[in-house]
């Protein structure tokens, strides 16, 4: 399955066209959040990512509020909101959680995540907001600011492949914890055969 990956778009309409250039024979489309500024535009942003025939995935990020987010992608056909569940394409398993990006600890995702434990063993691929903590993916000049909640979670759980966004100095940026792969791919995207 090829995927194009993008996160922090913050209603770039040009980025968005950048985006559908990259579309030959892509399967499925994801967002780590961000997709607006404070949801400005965000029916327009989301009427143009429909348009690109192909699921796209989303989070929300600290840019949408969740409800809102879930409710203007309800109105779109190639459009599915992830948060807090998990979205089945051909045989990849995309489990969301979205907002965030400032904590450390979230104790709300650990939560959260409890009721995912089947996954463990199984192939599937974390999409967040936030950076999984101590990685190139969340490092500032003061230091790592991302979860370790969402660390926690990659090494007990070990997806194919984790997802973030949020922090713009470290986008395009890849990772590994353990054997899973951590991307920032950006508001240009990335793709990633999985």
């Amino acid at each position: 399955m090829r995927l194009l990956l993008f996160t922090d778009l913050h209603g770039s309409e040009k980025n968005i066209k950048k985006l559908k250039k990259k579309l030959k024979n892509i399967d499925a489309v994801v967002c780590a959040g961000d997709v607006s500024i404070f949801e400005e535009d965000l029916r327009k942003l989301l009427s143009k990512l429909n348009s690109f025939k192909v699921p796209v995935i989303m989070v929300h990020g600290n840019h949408e509020d969740k409800s809102n987010l879930e409710k203007a992608c309800s109105k779109f056909k190639n459009i599915k909101f992830l948060h807090n569940k998990t979205e089945s394409l051909d045989d990849i398993i995309f489990l969301g959680y979205g907002g965030g990006g400032f904590a450390k600890k979230d104790s709300k995702f650990e939560k959260s995540m409890k009721k995912f434990r089947d996954l463990k063993g199984k192939k599937f691929v974390l999409v967040t907001h936030a950076p999984p903590y101590a990685t190139k993916l969340d490092e500032l000049m003061e230091g790592h600011c991302g979860s370790a909640s969402i660390r926690k979670f990659i090494e007990r759980f070990k997806p194919e492949l984790a997802i973030c966004g949020h922090i713009h100095e470290n986008s395009g940026k890849t990772d590994h914890i353990g054997k899973t792969k951590i991307i920032n791919p950006g508001y240009l995207g990335k793709i990633i055969r999985i």
